[in-house]
């Protein structure tokens, strides 16, 4: 292993404090997400808005999870829209910040301890023995893109919900959760759950490391849109604020993200959603709190191995086998899996160690890939009731609130 490592410092959340966009003291234009009633058609309404057929910088255009668009608006656009009858809400577009890694280079194959405390060495699907056979399942990571040269990952196609022009990651983070999902068996690098599983970048999270509710509900309404071809997809980001009933007729920002998981499940699509890292009830966030996810608390392992007899972990402080510090808690959440100092791919053929959430779902998505690849035809309900039925039951030591979720478990798969 050549040079150095540093571990993300406390954690790896992708969404956090909302910073919600405001005009300026002009009046200028303001990142605005518009709602258009359902059947109706989006044209006459963008044109209204000045933002002509929808083809122009910064607008998006939603068709699978909602009816209606993205796009900066003026003052007088807006007042517009807020008169017009064929417009359900106006909702500022908020962006959350997201924390860093640091890469090193790795010239020899390792096979991590979160991917052993899984059970993944012992799947007869994960078939992990050095040669890569690929897998034949379709994992959806909504993030910051993914590598599309990168030697250790089946990277299969994309969209870009970012305005970049490409949904190549320049972040490290959506490389980085993509290679515990699914990193290839092919004796280099790093070994996934569900190795050479086909990985689809959905980039939501830009170059300055922020995700927009816009960019997200695009990546959702892609997910939508290919819902039969993404067998699971991958949500290791997380903003405050829930929604109780899948939207339920309202129009902020987490009703409509709400209602567009909802929708996603709804057609077939396994989702996967990351705890989150602020030590807190997952219940008030968002996708976290969505009962239709999957949701995904951290442990501490650092042997591979149950039992608690390893050493305290490298990167972050914590005892083996108990609940991460950072890990979001609570009813909320449905299974544990590794989480503190994973080893995953990163940037430029590296390899990076950090610490969240983030790195849990993952192994959980991966899980249900290899789920998937055996029962391609299995609803969605059938494959979170296999996860949490062949999991190692709980509680984690140091988890005291009540809830014993179970330990990801991948052995018999």
């Amino acid at each position: 292993m050549a040079a150095v490592a540093a571990a993300l410092l406390p954690a790896l959340p992708a969404r956090s404090a909302p910073t919600p966009a405001a005009p300026g003291a002009d009046g200028g234009p303001v990142d605005t997400i518009v709602v258009v009633r359902p059947g109706l058609a989006l044209g006459p309404v963008l044109r209204r808005a000045g933002v002509g057929d929808g083809a122009g910088p910064g607008v998006r255009t939603y068709h699978s999870v909602f009816n209606g668009f993205a796009a900066p608006l003026g003052s007088a656009a807006r007042a517009r829209l807020a008169a017009d009858p064929a417009v359900t809400a106006l909702l500022p577009d908020r962006s959350y910040r997201a924390a860093q890694l640091y890469a090193f280079s790795q010239d020899t194959a390792v096979i991590d301890n979160a991917v052993r405390r899984v059970g993944a060495l012992d799947s007869p699907t994960a078939a992990i023995d050095g040669y890569d056979g690929g897998l034949d399942a379709d994992i959806a990571i909504l993030d910051s893109g993914l590598p599309s040269a990168n030697p250790d990952l089946n990277v299969v196609g994309g969209v870009d919900c970012t305005g970049s022009g490409t949904w190549e990651d320049t972040v490290g983070h959506g490389t980085f959760v993509a290679g515990l999902a699914a990193a290839r068996d092919d004796g280099r690098g790093v070994v996934g759950v569900a190795p050479g599983a086909r990985l689809w970048a959905v980039k939501v999270m830009g170059p300055d490391e922020t995700v927009t509710d816009a960019a997200f509900l695009c990546g959702l309404d892609w997910v939508a849109q290919n819902a039969s071809t993404i067998d699971v997809v991958n949500l290791s980001l997380g903003g405050p604020g829930n929604d109780a009933d899948c939207g339920g007729g309202a129009y902020d920002a987490v009703a409509l993200e709400h209602d567009a998981v909802c929708r996603i499940v709804a057609a077939g699509v396994v989702a996967v959603a990351s705890a989150g890292n602020s030590g807190i009830d997952a219940g008030g966030t968002n996708p976290a709190g969505f009962p239709e996810v999957i949701t995904v608390s951290a442990l501490t392992d650092t042997d591979g191995m149950p039992g608690g007899l390893g050493p305290p972990s490298s990167c972050y402080p914590g005892a083996d086998d108990t609940l991460a510090a950072y890990s979001d808690f609570g009813a909320s959440v449905d299974i544990a899996a590794p989480g503190t100092c994973v080893e995953s791919t990163w940037l430029g053929d590296q390899y990076a160690v950090a610490s969240g959430t983030s790195a849990a779902a993952p192994l959980v998505s991966g899980a249900a890939a290899l789920v998937r690849a055996v029962h391609p035809d299995w609803p969605v309900e059938m494959v979170r009731q296999y996860l949490l039925v062949t999991a190692t039951p709980g509680p984690l030591a140091g988890d005291t609130d009540g809830y014993p979720e179970p330990i990801l478990n991948v052995a018999g798969y």
